[in-house]
């Protein structure tokens, strides 16, 4: 990922303010720094190397030089604030179908939104708003030519280049998944649901008729996922057949005999 120029050219749409970095500490704050600019709808910033990349839950890592996709995107839609979490589930969609589109691994989503072929995740996302949700920040790492991660992460995590044995170009891999998101973003804007959306979504997603444990803080549970509905909450049938819908903001969903 040599330079901003490098993506362009791959690039379907115009439409996108792109910014390179070779180092930065994390994508999203970089994001966050130019929307305070005034940046506009659409901008996207990649870092070769991430230092202080964020996660879920506060979690910081590193994203090693020449082995991720590293980017957040600055989107600026007229939507309402309790939408906006679905926008998570868009970008999954589109990391999802980038990756299939490169490499041909049939990738497919962990609900909401991590990005898994064969029980291990080859990508994750964070999603974030600024003040007063007048903008949102969607930060992608997809996994690309990683040839080995730590003992904890190896039976949870892999790449594109561990799932194939070809090494990717990290500029075209972040190409397809923008290009994808771009036509799924607009189709949301329609009507700031999963409406317009949900078939392709349950295309792609793993845990469909799947046990799962639901990691509900108050009073977890086991049952059966059964797709999402139009705001993009789960659908689980509990084991005394009761149906629930589970929003992403409040739990975590597992598998019963693993991650997915």
């Amino acid at each position: 990922m040599s330079s901003e120029e490098d993506i362009r050219q791959y690039l379907r749409d115009d439409g996108w303010t792109v910014y390179h970095a070779a180092e930065m500490d994390s994508t999203n704050e970089w994001v966050k720094r130019l929307a305070a600019e005034n940046a506009p709808d659409l901008t996207v910033c990649l870092a070769d190397e991430q230092t202080a990349g964020k996660g879920r839950l506060g979690r910081v890592w590193r994203s090693p030089a020449g082995t991720s996709v590293s980017m957040s995107v600055l989107l600026r839609p007229e939507v309402p604030p309790e939408r906006l979490s679905m926008l998570t589930l868009v970008m999954g969609m589109a990391a999802a179908d980038g990756i299939r589109e490169i490499s041909g691994i049939q990738a497919g989503i962990k609900w909401p939104n991590d990005v898994v072929s064969d029980g291990r995740k080859l990508c994750g996302i964070l999603t974030e708003a600024g003040p007063d949700v007048s903008y949102i920040v969607i930060g992608i790492g997809i996994n690309v030519n990683m040839e080995s991660f730590p003992d904890e992460l190896k039976d949870k995590a892999a790449s594109l280049y561990m799932c194939t044995g070809r090494k990717y170009s990290r500029v075209q891999t972040a190409a397809a998944a923008l290009n994808a998101f771009l036509g799924y973003y607009r189709m949301f804007c329609r009507t700031f649901d999963m409406s317009g959306l949900k078939e392709d979504y349950q295309r792609l997603l793993v845990n469909v008729n799947q046990p799962v444990r639901v990691l509900d803080p108050k009073e977890p549970f086991n049952g059966t996922a059964r797709g999402i509905d139009n705001l993009g909450d789960l659908i689980v049938e509990k084991e005394n057949g009761e149906t629930v819908h589970v929003y992403s903001g409040e739990v975590s969903v597992r598998g019963i005999y693993g991650y997915v």
